[in-house]
C-alpha cells in the first residue's frame, strides 16, 4: 500500500483530536468526582448545599451560607475540599514526574522513586517525626522531607557524575544505591521509635487524611508551574526519549536538558511525598496506560497524565475514606492495584526484548 505525504498529518490530527476529547472527558470527570465526593461520608450533604458553601466561601458573601449548618460548612470547606484538591494535585504531580523519568531514563518501569528522591523525602519525614517524639520538638515534617529530598538528588547527581557522567545507567545505579542506604536509615529510625513507630509507618504508607489548606498550599505553587514548564519544553523531552545520540543529532543539548528535567521531576516528587507520604505506582501506571492506549507524544501525554493521575488518586482516596472507618492509607490501595500492573509491564517488556 502506498501512503501519501498527508498521512502523517492525518495521523497527527487524529491523535490530537482524540487527546482533546480525552482532556475534556477527564476534566469533566474530575469536576463530577470532586462535587460528588464532597457530599459523601458520615455527614451526607446535598450537591446544591455544597455549591452554595463553595461560592459563599470563595466570594465572601455570607448570604450564600444562610440556612446551612456551621458543621456542614466546616466539613466541606475545612476537611473535604482541601483533601480532594490535594489528592488531585498530588496525583497529577506524581504522574507527570513518572512521565518525565520514563522519558529521560528511557525506561518504562521508571517512576518518581527510581532516583531515590522520594526515599530521601521519606527519610527526612521519618527523622522529623522521631525527633518530635523523642525531644518534644515541633519540626515541620514536610520541610524536613523537602530538604532531604534535595540532598538526595545532589548526592545522586554527584555519584553519577563521578562515574562516567549523567547517563541513564549511572543515574539509575546511583538512585538504587541511595535508596538502599536511606531505606536502611528508615528502618533504623523505626527501630529507635519503639512503641511510637505507628506514626512513622502510617506516614510512610501515604495518606491524604487530615490534609488542610496549609498542606495544599505547598502543592499549589509547584505542580501547575512544573506542568507548564514541562509542556513548554515537551518537544525536547520527545527527542530525548529517542536516546542521547539521536537527540544530539537534532541539536539538543542532552546534558542540560536531562539535568533540567531531573530537577523538575525531582522537585515534583519531593513536594508530593513531603505532603502526602509515599504513594506508590501512580507515577508508573498512569503514563504507561496512556502511552500504550493513546500516544507516546509527550506534548499530549503531559496534560493527559496530569488529569488522569489526579482523577485516579482522588478516586482511590474517596474509596478508602468511604470503605474504612479506620482510614486505610491510600498508598496501600494504589500499591495493591499498581503491583499487578507493574508485573504486567515487566513481563510484556521482557517478552518484547526476547523476540
Amino acid at each position: 500500500m502506498k501512503y501519501s505525504i498527508r498521512d502523517p498529518i492525518r495521523a497527527y490530527k487524529s491523535v490530537r483530536k482524540k487527546c482533546v476529547l480525552l482532556v475534556a472527558v477527564f476534566s469533566a470527570a474530575l469536576v463530577v468526582l470532586a462535587l460528588g465526593t464532597l457530599g459523601l461520608g458520615t455527614m451526607k450533604i446535598p450537591p446544591l448545599t455544597i455549591v452554595r458553601i463553595i461560592i459563599g466561601k470563595i466570594t465572601g458573601n455570607r448570604e450564600w451560607l444562610d440556612g446551612i449548618q456551621s458543621g456542614a460548612v466546616a466539613v466541606v470547606w475545612e476537611l473535604r475540599l482541601p483533601r480532594i484538591i490535594t489528592g488531585i494535585l498530588a496525583g497529577a504531580g506524581l504522574s507527570v514526574a513518572g512521565l518525565i523519568f520514563q522519558a529521560i531514563l528511557q525506561n518504562p518501569l521508571a517512576d518518581p522513586y527510581t532516583l531515590g528522591v522520594s526515599t530521601g523525602a521519606a527519610f527526612g519525614a521519618s527523622l522529623a517525626i522521631l525527633l518530635n517524639m523523642l525531644l518534644s520538638l515541633s519540626l515541620p515534617v514536610s520541610l524536613s522531607a523537602l530538604v532531604f529530598a534535595a540532598l538526595t538528588l545532589v548526592l545522586v547527581l554527584f555519584i553519577s557524575e563521578r562515574g562516567s557522567g549523567l547517563v541513564t545507567s549511572n543515574l539509575i545505579m546511583a538512585g538504587i544505591i541511595m535508596s538502599a542506604i536511606l531505606s536502611a536509615g528508615i528502618s533504623f529510625i523505626k527501630m529507635l521509635s519503639g512503641e511510637n513507630v505507628g506514626a512513622i509507618v502510617f506516614w510512610l504508607m501515604g495518606s491524604l487524611s487530615a490534609k488542610g489548606w496549609r498542606d495544599l498550599m505547598l502543592l499549589v505553587p509547584v505542580i501547575p508551574s512544573a506542568l507548564v514548564l514541562a509542556s513548554v519544553f515537551s518537544s525536547e523531552l520527545n527527542i530525548l526519549a529517542l536516546g542521547s545520540r539521536s537527540a544530539e543529532t537534532f541539536g539538543v543539548n542532552v546534558k542540560q536538558t536531562r539535568f533540567f528535567y531531573l530537577m523538575l521531576g525531582a522537585a515534583i516528587s519531593a513536594v508530593c511525598v513531603s505532603v502526602c507520604g509515599v504513594i506508590g505506582f501512580v507515577g508508573l501506571v498512569v503514563p504507561h496506560i496512556l502511552r500504550l492506549s493513546v500516544t507516546s507524544d509527550s506534548r499530549f501525554l503531559l496534560p493527559l497524565s496530569a488529569l488522569l493521575g489526579g482523577l485516579l488518586l482522588a478516586a482511590a482516596d474517596c474509596c478508602v475514606r468511604l470503605l474504612s472507618n479506620g482510614e486505610i492509607p491510600v498508598g496501600v490501595l494504589t500499591t495493591m492495584l499498581g503491583g499487578p500492573f507493574f508485573i504486567l509491564i515487566f513481563v510484556r517488556r521482557r517478552g518484547g526484548s526476547e523476540v
